[in-house]
């Protein structure tokens, strides 16, 4: 393909539609990173799980006795049966396989089992769930399937850094804190990628975003947040709040500090998470994986605790990137079947203004070749 030199190419279209580079993507980038699961308060009560999908695993995040998150493989060790069968519930005392009748604690270690009394010298560890590696920030379980994980703090919270320019930035907003105002699951018939390269640019705000570009007016430029390092893109004048008529919303949160009043940060941690931090609420999108052209999105509308209590109205905050949400998804799905046409089969080009996405599309080819 030709290009001028004020235009870089993308990764070819095999990139979104080959199932084989999806497998490969699933080995070497979801089953090797970490991976934000689930939300920590969703799971109070010991007992509590929830199963997720991390490349081609089931993975179940637990609430133990004593408190503490843990991450297993869905997967029975006598005879490798899906354990828990539906996306969330709670246990009495163990996980129970309905084929043979093996339990386990929610420690993980081997419980019972019929005529497990004949075999005492069975370690019940070692026999017991295959454990998956944990970490908590941001009010989310992350989880990591490597046998060695990369750092949490070099490939996760080290996003952060990155984009606000300050380590301290987003501890500001007490994400963990928060509580949950609202939830809505998208499932999305396009490549994951293809999400990751529209949050990260805002060449297409003007076109398909009327009312974040009527609370953000700078977004009308096409340069998104994410192009500089501790740049907060500024509220309208007339807007009282990131609202989806610009009225107020709820009053900043306590910690957010003067000079990021007002601003919307966008991050991405790759490679299915992105948060948007404003004053008065964060949001939090979590991406899942499960074909080459579907993706499912569970995104996240996070409150004051108070807010959430008193029973407010959240309707005109939540609609606001709600709107964009639906907008974007539906260009995405819109854009996928192009990526299996012969006029991108070289790929395409990226403006300038781009440039950042060119740097997602080096990560994911370094990640590929390992």
């Amino acid at each position: 393909m030709t290009t001028t030199s004020s235009l870089i190419s993308t990764l070819p279209g095999r990139s979104y539609t080959d199932p084989e580079v999806f497998a490969d993507e699933q080995t070497r980038i979801f089953e090797n990173l970490w991976f934000c699961a689930v939300r920590a308060a969703d799971l109070a009560a010991p007992g509590a799980f929830r199963t997720v999908q991390v490349g081609r695993e089931s993975v179940i995040v637990v609430r133990g006795r004593d408190d503490r998150l843990r991450a297993f493989l869905n997967v029975c060790r006598h005879r490798g049966a899906r354990l828990c069968l539906e996306d969330s519930g709670e246990v009495r005392r163990t996980i129970r396989c309905t084929y043979h009748a093996w339990s386990y604690d929610l420690d993980g270690r081997l419980a019972a089992a019929p005529n497990l009394a004949r075999m005492p010298d069975i370690d019940r560890v070692e026999y017991g769930l295959v454990p998956v590696h944990l970490r908590e920030w941001l009010g989310y379980a992350w989880v990591c399937l490597a046998e060695r994980p990369p750092s949490f703090e070099e490939t996760v919270t080290y996003a952060a850094t990155e984009r606000l320019g300050d380590p301290a930035a987003i501890e500001h907003y007490h994400v963990e804190g928060l509580a949950l105002g609202r939830r809505i699951v998208y499932d999305v018939a396009a490549n994951w990628k293809l999400l990751v390269e529209n949050f990260m640019e805002c060449y297409h705000c003007a076109t398909i975003h009327p009312e974040l570009t009527a609370v953000l007016p700078e977004f009308v430029g096409g340069y998104a947040a994410q192009s500089y390092v501790g740049h907060g893109a500024a509220f309208a004048e007339r807007a009282e709040g990131f609202t989806v008529d610009g009225r107020a919303g709820f009053g900043k949160l306590p910690g957010v500090a003067p000079e990021q009043d007002r601003r919307y940060y966008a991050i991405t941690v790759k490679p299915q998470v992105f948060v948007n931090l404003v004053p008065d609420h964060v949001i939090m999108h979590r991406m899942f994986p499960l074909a080459v052209d579907r993706t499912v999105v569970e995104c996240d509308w996070l409150y004051h605790p108070d807010v959430v209590a008193s029973g407010a109205d959240l309707s005109a905050s939540v609609e606001l990137f709600h709107r964009v949400n639906e907008q974007d998804f539906a260009a995405c799905e819109q854009t996928q079947p192009g990526m299996s046409s012969r006029a991108y089969r070289d790929g395409g080009v990226l403006v300038p203004s781009e440039h950042h996405i060119s740097a997602f599309h080096q990560w994911v080819n370094q990640r590929l070749r390992g």
